[in-house]
């Protein structure tokens, strides 16, 4: 099977777009693939306004997310590998997603991987305290 991110990404695009709203990703800017300001990244993270007002020639492609965008004033070329995209998500509700590991790349045997081991009651305590993904300015 061929990897879920880049069909995610391009889905939640859209319906955050139609929806009128901002959609901003959030990469993992510590791969020296990912190609941004570096002034900007915190805590090895960036996160980057997809929206096509901003991210002039968008490309939402299978490898890679490409776009021109501005800085402070200066123009920049951002191009960031699809596996380094941590999650989209509107500005606006905050509502997206987080891509889990597996959806960035296929597993090379052709399978699907396998289930993670039963959860212990601790691990479930555990998930209801887990924070909630939300936006810092």
């Amino acid at each position: 099977m061929k990897p879920r991110r880049p069909y995610l990404l391009r889905a939640l695009h859209e319906w955050i777009t139609d929806s009128g709203d901002t959609p901003h990703i959030v990469v993992d800017a510590t791969n020296e693939s990912v190609i941004v300001p570096r002034q900007y990244v915190k805590d090895g993270k960036i996160v980057l306004n997809v929206s096509f007002s901003a991210a002039h020639g968008l490309k939402l492609g299978n490898e890679f997310v490409t776009f021109d965008a501005r800085f402070g004033g200066s123009s920049f070329n951002v191009s960031v590998p699809l596996k380094c995209v941590l999650g989209i998500y509107s500005r606006e509700t905050g509502q997206g997603m987080i891509f889990a590991e597996g959806d960035a790349d296929p597993d090379p045997n052709g399978q699907s991987p396998t289930p993670p081991p039963a959860a212990s009651p601790a691990d479930s305590a555990a998930k209801e305290k887990r924070a909630r993904f939300k936006v810092v300015k």
